[in-house]
């Protein structure tokens, strides 16, 4: 797929980027392989090939979901300044 310079000068304004008048022609071309490269690629057939998260097949070593911690939330709560019906109280910011 080529592109024309209006098209290059269109990008860039999209994407905020300013290019020289004299730089044009090298994007042009330079933008024009990319997406020739992408249609080569879209062209490819992949439907025999199965979708995967990883390529090396690795796995995620998990752990056990286990409670690791007591509850010291009575704990905490007896040396914290302020609390009420188990919540801590803290003064008003937004007025």
């Amino acid at each position: 797929m080529a592109l024309d310079q209006q098209q290059v000068r269109d990008i860039a304004d999209l994407s905020r980027l300013q290019i020289d008048e004299a730089q044009i022609a090298e994007y042009q071309k330079n933008l024009s392989n990319i997406l020739d490269l992408v249609d080569q690629l879209s062209a490819v057939d992949t439907s025999s090939v199965e979708p995967m998260a990883h390529p090396l097949d690795a796995v995620q070593r998990l752990r056990a979901d286990v409670v690791t911690e007591e509850n010291n939330r009575d704990h905490f709560q007896q040396i914290a300044p302020q609390t009420e019906n188990g919540y801590y109280l803290v003064p008003r910011v937004v007025e």
